[in-house]
């Protein structure tokens, strides 16, 4: 108890912990409201236990030390880092389905048929846009496919306008041609064309 009583507690390891606190609540908030849009409750109320509890933690050593100003800077820098650390902890989880809508005036049938090899499900719809015909490509992948999407539409069709929308929820009823898929994909790079 004396320790915490200390100059050294109250000036720099309450602050640390207050804003390694925080950095973890947000975090986890922001993981949370992620959840809840994608439908996934009982993740989102788990969530929501602990990012109340460190929450209460954190507020409650400010509450206690109102005279140390270190607790309200570690408190807000500790706000701050987590809804960064919040974001990048979600980009790598990457939980979800995409809806990728690709809108291109030129003639899209190799950009197709190489999505179609790489194993996504396309659909594609002649349509009329402003300045004349166009092709709707559309295709809905795993979050975590969203690179190697784009860089196939970008090397096929550089100049192709796209959409990207977050999906609540899939049926997936479509099965990829199992010539298209691999045990060892590794092994496989070669053979295509």
């Amino acid at each position: 108890m004396e320790f915490m009583e200390t100059n050294m507690f109250t000036l720099f390891l309450l602050p640390l912990l207050v804003f390694l606190a925080r950095i973890i609540d947000v975090s986890i908030g922001t993981l949370r409201i992620i959840f809840v849009a994608r439908g996934l409750k009982y993740f989102a109320a788990l969530l929501g236990f602990f990012e109340s509890l460190i929450w209460l933690l954190a507020v409650t050593q400010v509450m206690q030390n109102l005279t140390s100003w270190q607790t309200y800077v570690a408190f807000s820098l500790g706000f701050a880092a987590g809804n960064f650390v919040g974001v990048t902890l979600e980009e790598k989880i990457a939980i979800g389905n995409l809806l990728v809508r690709v809108i291109t005036r030129k003639e899209a049938d190799e950009l197709v048929h190489v999505l179609w090899d790489a194993g996504y499900g396309v659909t594609s719809v002649d349509a009329q846009g402003e300045s004349g015909p166009v092709k709707l490509i559309f295709t809905i992948a795993k979050r975590r496919n969203l690179a190697k999407i784009l860089g196939i539409i970008k090397q096929y069709n550089p100049n192709a306008f796209y959409t990207i929308e977050d999906m609540r929820f899939v049926k997936e009823t479509y099965f990829p041609p199992m010539t298209k898929r691999t045990l060892f994909p590794h092994l496989a790079l070669g053979k295509r064309k």
